[in-house]
């Protein structure tokens, strides 16, 4: 947290008299005195004088763009302004139906991309929730209920188990006073909190002194004093940084626009080029005009963006069967091309469910197997299972079970806790070896208690039972607990074994008893010395078992992994050990060393670390932003509020479902319903796939768009006028509302089956694609020229032959030899289409390898095609809108025959280009 400074004139204000000591490096006395307080808190006249002053307790919001700007950014692109033109000149010219088609086109991708951006989450509202509503403040020494938002520095609040802290507060009394504060600071476990100063260059998780707004007290009570309101809070802080976060564009999305601007570019210089023709030919004007619009209808791939959005939506769709839920379309295909994937530890790459793993007393070491809030795994001492615990072990555990707040139930066929998930574990630990919980606190029932305090860092119980009819058992962190045993025992040898499992990530405890005769109660005294140590429990929140399967996967992928937490360093490396995250004698960096990095430094750190702890929320964002700037794509996942500037910066923001705050899940891209990792790999295998599927849309949809504008440039630079009603018109192979047909009928027709093919073999085996890599690959160019060439002559051809064989030329029988010759061209487009689908069913392979019915939607958009072309030709109202006409068995023959011809051009060109490949793998083979 960044301590107040300077007054702002904005809500949320720091206090003006703020010290050159960070808060929580003051003592209370200190605090109070800075901000003009006392114990019994302000003055409803200097409280509302400050309120004046600061400003409410109210995040900042921003405003979100208008419907408007909205829509304007749907409309503001080359493609949609050269429809837009298209649509305005042919309606000028009397074309009206051809015009309002256009224009048709240009409204439903509109609304499309409207619809989809206007869902998008607008995140820092969010953070206005984790603010309570009212708060218990001290006020003239009376304490009261008011409102949070009229809280101000120097106010003293109270604060007890259950309550949401109101605003940024530095304690000034507390009880067993835990603050869940895993949203801010990535902490598995509630942090303990006391009065006592802290280091100045304490981490923010590590200010035990302070209470963050927006966090939740879990146990115990606190009066404590308000330091920050609003925008000045760590939770304002994070608000501000959200808001310097930026909304990158999607690999996708950019390639897609630079396609667009070529496109619209070259279109717009060959209607210019055909305009000049047709004029040097001998055309009026507005022919001329007509066919330079009709030029822009061929050439626009008119159901690109409706193929790509459904593509994405199906994507979307099937992500969802895996536990992924999009938020945002784009960051579909963007998943595909993460290069790094940026994860938070807790509940993603953990099970968040704290397990003793390790036992230690005199008389040696011992595992317990198993994971998470199960009683199942077996108790192992030098590799062997031990039937029966020791008596010492067993000693150990039941210490473990009494001293003890938390308790076991029953839930929907398995076990579940209360209380706290520490003590929670101690208490799976015991069922492991089959002591039950209730049976060894029914025959030792307690009689008192010192709860644990974070002042003193110990909790004892008394209890009736043990050889000398009263036992005090007592349990701590091992330094505390060590200094309570009797003399002869050697605490160097101890703290060995407590150094040596805190090196493996372990959180370490110490449990001791003695003796008691005749107690009822306790007083502190009886906890000061008299001992006897009964060993360590040591317990970590441990690895899913399927991150370290996902791991080697994205390693396998060409995706590194690195794990960004606010936990501890010893922890973080623990776990980034277990995971093949970094290998041994490798450490990570924490946030402190993040901050005293140049950028220069940081970008050789986040090259060569992959686990990175005690982090702050700017540090997060500062490591997303270095990897960015090496060109990597960068995946982030994160649950908490102190996640959600870094999840916004990403180049796909990845949050949790369950565990995640509302504000996370708002700022995130992609939302997993089951906190795993795994899903996010799964994930990134949807996402290669959909962006080759998206690969094989471009190579089937982009040959029909340039070989339309061919057979419309060649039929104006070659062909004969026509004579009709003594008038000389273009003689032209389709007209605009064909061409139209054919773009956004027959093409988004056979397009959509490809949306739904198998992903590609050995998708997660090949390195992410780079992202700037262009859509338009050398592949697709050289496919779409060939294809296009075929499809001109053909369709040209058998154009040209059903003219004259139906007597075209004589100017009696020229419209109806037109509209025959045109729909047989028609004919032979769609007929080069349905073969040349099956040949994009796979980028580089037979179809046989992808198996003839592996995609049966394959077989239903053909189908749906054949009727929607047989109406094209037969169906009267088809006929007066498109200009059609009914074409014989014969020439629907001819059509398909001619089409036929992309099958062997096609795989010609697939087995040339993949002869390197086999030779490598030939060479691969010899060398083996």
């Amino acid at each position: 947290m960044q301590e107040p400074s300077q007054p702002r004139k904005q809500s949320g204000l720091r206090a003006p008299d703020a010290p050159s000591v960070p808060w929580h490096a003051l003592l209370p006395e200190a605090v109070l005195e800075q901000l003009s307080s006392t114990q019994q808190g302000l003055t409803e006249e200097a409280a509302r004088e400050r309120l004046a002053r600061h400003g409410p307790n109210v995040m900042e919001r921003s405003r979100p763009d208008s419907a408007w700007k909205l829509l304007w950014r749907q409309i503001d692109s080359p493609l949609i302004w050269v429809l837009i033109a298209s649509a305005a000149l042919a309606i000028l010219l009397g074309k009206v139906t051809d015009g309002l088609v256009v224009a048709a086109v240009v409204v439903l991708n509109t609304l499309i991309g409207f619809v989809q951006e206007y869902r998008a989450g607008r995140a820092i509202e969010a953070l206005n929730h984790m603010v309570p509503e009212t708060a218990q403040v001290l006020r003239d020494g009376h304490l009261v209920s008011r409102p949070a938002a009229e809280l101000v520095p120097g106010d003293v609040v109270q604060l007890a188990s259950g309550d949401r802290v109101p605003a940024d507060l530095r304690l000034l009394r507390s009880r067993n006073f835990q603050v869940e504060e895993a949203a801010l600071t990535g902490e598995s476990v509630p942090s303990s909190k006391h009065v006592a100063a802290v280091a100045v260059a304490a981490e923010l998780g590590d200010r035990a002194s302070l209470a963050f707004g927006g966090t939740l007290v879990t146990s115990g009570t606190s009066t404590a004093v308000v330091v920050a309101t609003g925008g000045a809070t760590e939770l304002g802080r994070i608000s501000h940084l959200m808001e310097q976060a930026v909304d990158l564009s999607t690999p996708l999305t950019r390639e897609l626009a630079r396609l667009g601007r070529i496109i619209s570019a070259g279109i717009v210089v060959l209607s210019a080029v055909l305009l000049g023709v047709g004029m040097f030919r001998g055309y009026a004007f507005s022919d001329a005009v007509l066919v330079a619009i009709t030029l822009a209808v061929a050439a626009i791939p008119e159901g690109l963006p409706a193929i790509v959005t459904i593509a994405l939506a199906i994507g979307v769709q099937r992500m969802a069967l895996r536990r992924a839920v999009i938020r945002k379309l784009p960051a579909v295909e963007t998943l595909g091309s993460t290069t790094v994937i940026c994860t938070d530890k807790t509940g993603t790459l953990t099970r968040n469910e704290m397990t003793v793993q390790a036992l230690w007393t005199r008389r040696g070491h011992y595992t317990l197997t198993g994971v998470g809030h199960s009683p199942l795994g077996e108790l192992l001492h030098a590799g062997r299972a031990l039937e029966v615990p020791p008596e010492d072990v067993r000693a150990l555990l039941v210490a473990g079970v009494l001293c003890n707040e938390a308790d076991l139930q029953p839930r929907e066929g398995r076990w579940g806790m209360t209380g706290d998930p520490t003590e929670g574990a101690l208490l799976f630990a015991a069922k492991k070896a089959d002591l039950g919980v209730m049976e060894v606190r029914e025959r030792n029932p307690r009689l008192d208690a010192i709860p644990f305090e974070s002042e003193h860092q110990y909790m004892a119980t008394l209890h009736a039972g043990g050889p000398e009819g009263r036992e005090l058992v007592l349990k701590g962190a091992p330094e505390v607990v060590l200094r309570r045993c009797g003399p002869e025992l050697d605490r160097d040898a101890v703290l060995v074994e407590v150094e040596r499992m805190a090196r493996q990530g372990l959180r370490v405890l110490a449990f001791a008893r003695k003796g008691l005769p005749g107690a009822e109660s306790l007083r502190p005294e009886d906890v000061e010395d008299g001992f006897a140590l009964l060993g360590l429990q040591g317990m970590i929140d441990p690895p899913r078992e399927e991150a370290v399967t996902s791991v080697k996967a994205c390693h396998a992928a060409g995706i590194r992994v690195k794990m960004m937490t606010g936990d501890h360093p010893g922890t973080a490396e623990a776990i980034g050990l277990q995971l093949g995250l970094h290998a041994p004698g490798h450490p990570g960096l924490t946030g402190a060393h993040l901050s005293s990095m140049s950028d220069a430094e940081l970008a050789v750190a986040v090259k060569d670390t992959n686990v990175f702890a005690r982090l702050a929320p700017e540090h997060k964002l500062r490591l997303v932003r270095a990897l960015q700037a090496q060109r990597h794509v960068v995946a982030m996942t994160g649950d908490g509020v102190n996640d959600a500037p870094a999840l916004k910066q990403a180049n796909i923001g990845v949050a949790m479902g369950i565990t995640g705050t509302a504000v996370s899940r708002e700022a995130a891209d992609l939302v997993l319903t089951d906190d795993n990792f795994a899903t996010i790999v799964a994930a990134v295998e949807e996402g290669r796939r959909v962006y080759d599927n998206l690969v094989k849309s471009l190579a089937f949809v982009l040959p029909t768009n340039l070989g339309l504008a061919l057979i419309l440039m060649l039929g104006v630079t070659f062909f004969p006028l026509q004579e009709a009603g003594g008038v000389r018109e273009p003689l032209l192979a389709m007209r605009p509302t064909q061409l139209l047909w054919i773009n956004l009928v027959a093409t988004v027709t056979l397009a959509l089956p490809l949306a739904f093919e198998a992903k590609e073999r050995h998708v997660m085996r090949r390195p992410p694609r780079a992202p700037d890599t262009p859509v338009l690959s050398h592949f697709v160019v050289m496919r779409t020229g060939l294809v296009a060439l075929l499809m001109a002559a053909g369709a040209i051809g058998l154009f040209l032959w059903e003219y004259a064989r139906q007597g075209g030329g004589q100017e009696a029988s020229n419209v109806l030899a037109l509209a025959e010759a045109r729909t047989m061209a028609v004919n032979t487009v769609v007929s080069f289409q349905i073969f040349y689908l099956w040949m994009c069913r796979t980028l580089t392979g037979s179809t046989r390898e992808v198996g003839f019915a592996s995609n049966p939607t394959v077989f239903v958009g053909i189908a749906a095609l054949v009727l929607l072309q047989a109406a094209f030709m037969y169906v009267p109202f088809f006929q007066r809108l498109f200009g059609s006409a009914p074409l014989s068995l014969g020439d629907i023959a001819r059509s398909v025959l001619v089409g036929a011809c992309v099958l062997p051009a096609v795989g010609l060109e697939k087995w040339l280009r993949s002869r390197p490949r086999r030779r490598e793998v030939g060479r691969s083979v010899s060398a083996t």
